[in-house]
C-alpha cells in the first residue's frame, strides 16, 4: 500500500485527479462533545447566553466543510453538492452527538469534509457553551462511511473499548438499534451473544428507512445468506420492508453481493442506494 500524498522522491505533494472520472461521491462522519447535566439542560431549553447553539453549530460545521481545502494541507477544493449537519442530544451519555454526510459528484472523495464539518460543529458547541462549562470534552469523531471513487463503498465497523466505542448489550429482542440517522452508535455485543450479523442502512436509505445499525442474531435467519437476512429483518421490524422500494444495493464487508451470498458470524452487510464508482 502507497500514500497517495507522497511522491516518487518521499516529498509531499497534492494528487492530480484530472484523469478521474467525475462520479458521484459521499462520505458521513460524526463525533460527540460531553458536558455537565446542567449545561446539556440549558442548551436543549435554549437558555444558554449565546442563543441558539445547535443553528449556530450547524452554519460553523457546513461552511466548515465547504472551506476544508483551507484548513488542510493537499485536500482540493471541491464544489460541494449537499452538506447535512445534524445533532441528537443524549441525556444519558451527557453528550451531543454530531453527524456530518458531504456529497457531490467529482473527481475525489469528501471525507475530510464530513470530518472537518464534525470537528468545527464540536468546536462551535465548545465556544457556544464555555461560558457555563470549560469541562467539556469533544471525542469520538471518526468517519462512519463513504461511497463512490475506486475504494468504492467503506462502512466503519465496530470499534475495540479501548477507542471508546459505546457498546450496547443485546437484549431479549432480536434486533439492537443505534439512535437514528442523526446519531448512530457503533454496537457490540455482549459475552455469549457472539452468532450475530451486523448491518448497516447507509445515505439515503439511512434516511428514508430512519435506522442507521442494527444486530440481528444468526439463529433468527431463515437461511444463512442475504435474502434470509432481509427476510429476518422485514419480520422483525415494519421498515424494512423499503429494501424492496426501489433498486437497493448490499456489500458483505465491503464487497458487494446479492441475495444469494453467505453469511457467518460478524459479517457486516450494509444496504444503501446505486452509487457509480469512480
Amino acid at each position: 500500500m502507497t500514500l497517495t500524498h507522497l511522491n516518487a522522491r518521499g516529498e509531499a505533494s497534492m494528487v492530480d485527479v484530472s484523469d478521474k472520472a467525475s462520479t458521484r461521491r459521499e462520505a458521513t462522519a460524526s463525533g460527540a462533545i460531553y458536558m455537565a447535566p446542567a449545561t446539556l439542560a440549558l442548551l436543549t431549553d435554549g437558555k444558554l447566553p449565546k442563543g441558539d447553539v445547535l443553528a449556530t453549530a450547524r452554519i460553523a460545521g457546513i461552511q466548515a466543510a465547504k472551506r476544508t481545502h483551507e484548513l488542510i494541507p493537499l485536500c482540493h477544493q471541491l464544489a460541494l453538492s449537499g452538506v447535512a449537519v445534524d445533532f441528537d442530544i443524549d441525556t444519558e451519555q451527557g453528550c451531543v452527538l454530531v453527524s456530518a454526510t458531504c456529497r457531490l459528484a467529482g473527481r475525489t472523495g469528501v471525507e475530510m469534509e464530513a470530518l472537518t464539518a464534525v470537528s468545527v460543529a464540536c468546536l462551535t458547541l465548545y465556544d457556544m457553551c464555555k461560558a457555563v462549562d470549560k469541562d467539556m470534552e469533544i471525542s469520538r469523531i471518526h468517519l462512519d462511511a463513504k461511497q463512490g471513487g475506486r475504494s468504492g463503498v467503506y462502512q466503519r465497523g465496530a470499534l475495540s473499548a479501548g477507542r471508546g466505542a459505546v457498546v450496547s448489550a443485546v437484549s431479549e429482542d432480536p434486533i439492537v438499534t443505534g439512535q437514528g440517522a442523526s446519531g448512530e452508535m457503533d454496537l457490540g455485543l455482549v459475552p455469549g451473544a457472539e452468532q450475530c450479523v451486523r448491518v448497516k442502512c447507509l445515505a439515503e436509505l439511512r434516511e428514508r428507512l430512519g435506522i442507521g445499525e442494527v444486530v440481528v442474531p444468526l439463529d433468527r435467519l431463515p437461511s444463512a445468506d442475504v435474502a434470509g437476512l432481509k427476510t429476518a429483518l422485514k419480520s422483525m421490524d415494519p421498515r424494512f420492508a423499503g429494501l424492496d422500494q426501489g433498486r437497493v444495493l448490499c456489500a458483505v464487508n465491503q464487497v458487494m453481493a446479492g441475495d444469494g451470498t453467505h453469511l457467518t458470524s460478524e459479517d457486516e452487510v450494509a444496504f444503501f442506494p446505486p452509487v457509480t464508482g469512480g
